[in-house]
């Protein structure tokens, strides 16, 4: 029996990497899965222009749940280098600039880190310390749904501690994923494999942060069901 409307939930992100990665993680919920695009044929635009990364999040949570009335679920995430006092942050999809492709923001990632380096007085050519390219991903998940809770949001987060290496390595994941080694792991996010990823990841985190606050809200939608029906 196909499932009913009320038991959907929309993704809202454009980014396919992200998409692909939350569509893995919410595999195995009694859920029909759907992006915003397979939703809606002219999607909200939201200005990402929060603070930090929870605004945002709860800001494109809250613009689908408006526009669908479906329970959906809103990520935003991005790296921060304490070398970098936390860029790229909010900015790390638009850090080259405001349409950068993932080779543009890794680029303009290194250039940074090579300006930060060359300001504290030494040469590029000595390298870096591994306590100077400390770095982690952060995951905002916004879970908003129009019939229980007010309709207020339920924020969760994630992180996943690491270091940037200035040569990439691996060949899957996306954004800064070849950069970013993993604490403890030895390899970077795009040598991961995607069920390991999703594992140690800031989004894997996040995730099962929110995984009891959806099935509760999961809970109450059937509860709201059988007194209907």
């Amino acid at each position: 029996m196909a499932q009913r409307p009320r038991d959907r939930l929309v993704v809202a992100t454009t980014n396919p990497g992200k998409l692909e990665e939350l569509r893995a993680l919410l595999a195995g919920l009694p859920l029909e899965v759907r992006s915003v695009a397979e939703v809606l044929s002219d999607p909200p635009v939201v200005i990402e222009d929060g603070a930090c990364f929870a605004d945002n999040a709860v800001k494109k949570a809250r613009a689908v749940a408006e526009a669908t009335l479906m329970l959906s679920l809103a990520d935003d995430s991005g790296l921060e280098v304490d070398l970098l006092e936390g860029r790229p942050g909010v900015r790390s999809a638009r850090f080259a600039h405001e349409r950068a492709s993932d080779a543009e923001n890794n680029a303009a990632l290194l250039a940074a880190l090579d300006a930060a380096h060359t300001s504290s007085g030494d040469s590029v050519a000595e390298g870096f310390g591994a306590e100077e390219l400390r770095a982690r991903f952060r995951c905002v998940l916004a879970l908003v749904d129009p019939f229980t809770g007010a309709g207020e949001p339920r924020v969760v987060e994630g992180l996943c501690e690491g270091s940037i290496t200035r040569t990439p390595r691996g060949s899957g994941g996306f954004g800064y994923d070849a950069l970013f080694v993993v604490r403890g792991t030895g390899k970077t996010l795009a040598e991961l494999d995607p069920e390991t990823k999703n594992r140690v990841s800031h989004r894997g985190a996040a995730f099962a942060a929110l995984l009891p606050l959806l099935e509760q809200v999961l809970g109450a939608r059937a509860e709201q069901l059988a007194r209907l029906s």
